[in-house]
């Protein structure tokens, strides 16, 4: 807490209740707050990943006037003009998951989406001994965060003259809409070895979708949200990655306290990131609340000055 000053109060904003890395990104925002004797509101659109809510609720918290916001835009571009009138409110904007594309913030947490998505794709096709059908699923076209991972699943099949991508699909980052993806582009596939999803949970809707159709084949994610873990422990799933929301929203929020009590804090900070597979994935085996939150000090020595 700043010495003289009430309560800080983080406004932490996120793009959904459905998708549980946000959940966990909510999660982590509390948890940090928490240790700092801070406390943090939510704003959540309930129409999901909707500008015009998020825009409405970012003028609700203006209203109320946090100490500092911690924010990840539903959209790239369509919430530009509520982000401006934070900068010019004076209230300081902490940034995860994706970079702004207007506006500044004083920190920015995030992970290389090209290379996790890369480092997933490898480990794919290297169980398919470099050779197979692949179908990747990506999230909305103008995604930030989908583009990089989707470009990176058909840069690394270059690298296995016997991968062939045959099919694509747009599943929204959410479950249902991928496995409804999914189920219509099945029926003119006789044959998928693998799907690479840009995030887990259009990786359990296309689950979903194959065990509707009595069909296996390798599925990847992204995220390693608990449900994912839970699939690669059965044998559902092959993999994900540790693109760790909470972690990331829990950093975010640490540079915001920091940032009030008068500390200088980087401008961006990009958290490692692990495939995370059956061999592996004992670590990862347990609830958000019982994850560990990155240290703090380990953080900002790996980042750039």
């Amino acid at each position: 807490m700043v010495p003289g000053h009430a309560t800080l109060n983080i406004a932490v904003f996120t793009k959904n209740r459905i998708n549980p890395a946000y959940a966990g990104a909510r999660l982590g925002a509390e948890r940090v707050a928490s240790r700092f004797g801070a406390r943090v509101t939510h704003y959540v659109p309930e129409v999901p990943d909707s500008p015009e809510e998020q825009s409405a609720l970012i003028d609700r918290a203006l209203s109320e006037r946090p100490d500092a916001f911690v924010f990840v835009p539903v959209h790239p571009t369509a919430v530009n003009g509520a982000i401006q009138k934070i900068n010019e409110s004076g209230i300081p904007l902490f940034g995860f998951v994706n970079q702004l594309t207007a506006g500044r913030c004083e920190s920015f947490v995030s992970s290389d989406d090209y290379a996790l998505a890369a480092d997933v794709a490898r480990y794919v096709y290297g169980e398919l001994d470099g050779k197979g059908i692949v179908v990747i699923v990506g999230g909305p076209a103008d995604s930030v965060t989908s583009q990089p991972r989707v470009q990176a699943f058909i840069d690394v099949a270059q690298d296995f003259p016997d991968i062939q991508v045959v099919g694509a699909c747009e599943g929204a980052f959410l479950r249902e809409p991928a496995r409804q993806a999914m189920s219509a582009l099945l029926p003119g596939l006789d044959r998928v070895d693998a799907v690479l999803a840009a995030n887990d949970s259009m990786a359990l809707g296309v689950l979903d979708a194959l065990d509707a159709r009595g069909r296996r084949a390798l599925v990847a994610g992204i995220n390693a949200v608990p449900e994912a873990i839970e699939a690669i422990k059965a044998g559902r799933m092959i993999a994900t990655a540790d693109f760790n929301a909470m972690d990331m929203a829990a950093i975010a929020t640490e540079c915001a306290v920091r940032y009030l009590q008068g500390e200088a804090v980087p401008e961006e900070i990009m958290l490692p990131v692990r495939v995370i597979h059956g061999g592996n994935c004992a670590a990862w085996d347990k609830p958000f609340e019982e994850r560990s939150l990155p240290d703090w000090w380990n953080v900002v020595r790996s980042s750039p000055a």
